[in-house]
């Protein structure tokens, strides 16, 4: 499918995102682990997010769907998983796959995972190899390295500390998970922190999770009971429509119940840097204690370039992309670096942002671990292709809305692993058929 792109001159009006798809993931999981009903309203039903229920029913927990978003998990408590009949598809995610070996590696039988191409090409020893470590064996292709893996499980695991080379929450996760099963206490510490939906959402099921200088430290021996769990919208979901907000003269967007979890929202401080003018309102109703969230009301108007870097980067790895596009039209050049993992997404992105932005006449250079962008552009249409990322496919979208002449992008049915309604969000807000998919 391919997405054709007109230019609009203002883009007005409240629009919801779908649910955060890191919180959508970990609920389906949880839910699996613990004993009891866990409720879920506000789950993202993406590919990605679908792809884990399937693999959490595969596993043995019961799954109902209630209606749009809003499921019931009957988990198994921790030592009720069993052995699935076949192979486990991932689909696209890499982070269902990730937290799915860490879970397996608590489990005495073996399970096989794999997932469509750009998945089977991304890699898995980082999470891996400290599994190893504590006991599971895990192999597959490239010495265990890439999917398809077979993971067989042991109990009990054995105790851990391990220094995470990254800031990655999946990483994270799939070791605090598999710690459920250990010996003795796991603690990962890394270099910067990473999103923190695990440890608030394990937290509130009962596991004992500590957090300090030293690590985030899982120790083992509490269960986990099944309870309640209010997805907000996905930030990472509503920075496409923050942005083209903020760098559209005029617009004036709301985009509404969306995540703020401070270990996420480095898009809203990168944005802000930029200039841009936008407003949280915390409106009442349904929501988490564990995962704030806020109706986000951005105003247009001009950016500037800004550095964005360092401590920031965990916290908006997924909307490099976007910001990309908002720093092509922002006065003066804006420098992103320390962002090397943007290589190892569904494409390597760093690569696809300098190719496809600079396609739409953006002066763009590419960096081992980040971009230069000149901004000051005047985007023009073009002819682009996603590589099969959805991020980058959005992203591309949501630059043809803002450059001249028409913009056509290609291989898009990738938007549907995170945002199946996205082209219903983006011409409800345009106020016409900006956006219009092609066979």
């Amino acid at each position: 499918m391919r997405i054709r792109v007109s230019p609009v001159r203002r883009l007005a009006g409240r629009v919801v995102v779908p649910g955060d798809k890191s919180i959508s993931h970990r609920a389906a999981l949880f839910g699996a682990l613990a004993s009891g009903r866990t409720e879920i309203t506000g789950f993202l039903e993406g590919e990605d997010c679908l792809a884990t229920l399937k693999a959490v029913r595969a596993l043995g927990a019961e799954v109902t769907r209630k209606g749009s978003g809003h499921y019931l998990v009957d988990g198994t408590g921790l030592d009720g998983l069993t052995e699935p009949e076949d192979v486990i598809d991932c689909g696209n995610s890499g982070t269902g796959a990730r937290l799915l070996v860490g879970v397996l590696a608590g489990q005495p039988f073996w399970t096989v995972l794999t997932g469509d191409e750009s998945l089977r090409s991304r890699p898995m020893d980082r999470v891996a190899e400290p599994l190893r470590r504590m006991g599971a064996t895990v192999v597959g292709r490239r010495e265990g390295s890439r999917l398809p893996l077979a993971v067989r499980g042991t109990r009990p695991l054995k105790a851990l500390t391990y220094a995470s080379p990254v800031a990655s929450a999946q990483v994270k996760t799939a070791l605090l998970l598999a710690g459920l099963w250990a010996d003795g206490p796991v603690t990962v510490r890394e270099p910067t922190l990473s999103r923190d939906h695990t440890e608030r959402m394990l937290s509130g099921f009962g596991a004992r999770i500590e957090t300090g200088p030293q690590g985030i430290t899982l120790t083992p021996g509490a269960p986990l009971r099944g309870q309640p769990v209010s997805v907000p919208g996905d930030i990472s979901s509503a920075a496409f429509f923050l942005v083209a907000a903020a760098a559209m003269p005029d617009a004036d967007v709301t985009v509404a119940h969306v995540g703020t979890n401070p270990t996420r929202t480095g898009v809203l401080e990168v944005l802000e840097a930029m200039g841009a003018a936008i407003r949280a309102e915390t409106p009442g109703g349904p929501g988490s204690a564990a995962e704030p969230a806020a109706d986000l009301v951005v105003r247009g108007g001009r950016l500037r370039g800004t550095g964005i870097g360092g401590a920031v980067i965990p916290r908006l790895i997924d909307e490099v992309p976007i910001l990309a596009v908002a720093a092509a039209l922002a006065e003066g050049p804006t420098e992103v670096r320390d962002a090397a993992e943007l290589r190892v997404k569904e494409s390597d992105r760093i690569r696809a942002i300098a190719s496809e932005l600079g396609r739409m006449g953006v002066t763009i250079a590419e960096r081992p671990d980040g971009l230069r962008i000149e901004g000051g552009a005047r985007l023009r249409g073009a002819r682009v292709h996603s590589g099969g990322d959805h991020r980058m496919a959005m992203s591309l979208v949501i630059a043809g809305l803002l450059a001249d002449g028409e913009t056509v992008v290609e291989d898009t049915d990738c938007i549907a692993t995170s945002f199946p309604g996205f082209l219903n969000a983006v011409n409800h807000l345009a106020g016409s058929p900006a956006a219009r998919a092609e066979a």
